[in-house]
């Protein structure tokens, strides 16, 4: 099972390196196959997961949300430092692992964020980023089914994140599958409810949502790889106009 894992890595990860040399003129040569997609995604959103999500604000308290939303940020906060690590920045490595101690001892296993309330400071990191980082290019576009917006890179990073240090992947791997569902489950709708408001504006505010989200999820990985600095430079004709034709259909 192991080197299978190991294997599937490895062949993501050359993906994402063969991907990265490629032209910077096109990030969506998958834009038919990603469209397709991106309806599904909606159909199911539209008539499952969101009105789920709804339900979910409108039923629990705003303390309780916050609470399992903490929870699951402090659990990627192990993500995090790890990636920290491999990128070098051991002063974040060491601000983010204070954090998860604290938060998950005197923070009741991160559902109150007490490193935030004592101003420390929180980082974000992913492996995908740390594959940025190290100057591999986000490679071809990429809707993933239920998940959304990603790239070839950051699908590598998500495999290589979730099999190593997503402690939610380990509650599968001792046997307890049952648990490891319902804790996606909860996952994916806090993450859902998280961006209700988000959602509705890109609706609103655009003729054609689907390009409207892949150019600002591509300009936000590449701001989040940059750390915020020179991302400009980075984005230089990342991206093409929106087909026409494709807006009409």
């Amino acid at each position: 099972m192991r080197t299978k894992i190991v294997v599937s890595i490895a062949s993501l990860l050359t993906l994402s390196l063969l991907s990265g040399c490629a032209t910077q003129a096109n990030k969506d040569p998958l834009e038919g196959l990603n469209r397709g997609i991106y309806k599904l995604n909606d159909v199911a959103d539209k008539a499952v997961i969101k009105p789920v999500a709804m339900a979910y604000k409108a039923v629990a308290p705003t303390p309780v949300r916050k609470g399992i939303n903490n929870f699951f940020s402090n659990l990627n906060s192990i993500t995090t430092v790890f990636n920290d690590l491999l990128q070098f920045k051991f002063a974040h490595a060491f601000t983010d692992a204070g954090r998860f101690v604290i938060n998950s001892t005197f923070g009741l296993a991160g559902i109150i964020d007490l490193a935030s309330m004592d101003k420390i400071a929180i980082h974000k990191e992913d492996f995908g980023q740390t594959l940025g980082y190290w100057g591999v290019g986000s490679g071809a576009y990429l809707v993933l089914p239920l998940l959304g917006p990603s790239s070839v890179r950051d699908f590598t990073g998500l495999a290589v994140d979730t099999t190593l240090t997503d402690p939610v992947t380990y509650v599968n791997n001792i046997g307890q599958t049952s648990l490891y569902y319902q804790i996606r489950a909860a996952q994916f709708i806090d993450k859902r409810t998280e961006l209700l408001t988000a959602s509705d504006l890109v609706d609103e505010a655009s003729l054609d949502p689907y390009a409207f989200m892949r150019d600002a999820y591509l300009q936000r990985r590449a701001n989040l790889v940059q750390d915020g600095k020179g991302s400009k430079e980075l984005l230089k004709d990342d991206f093409e106009e929106a087909d026409p034709e494709q807006v009409k259909k």
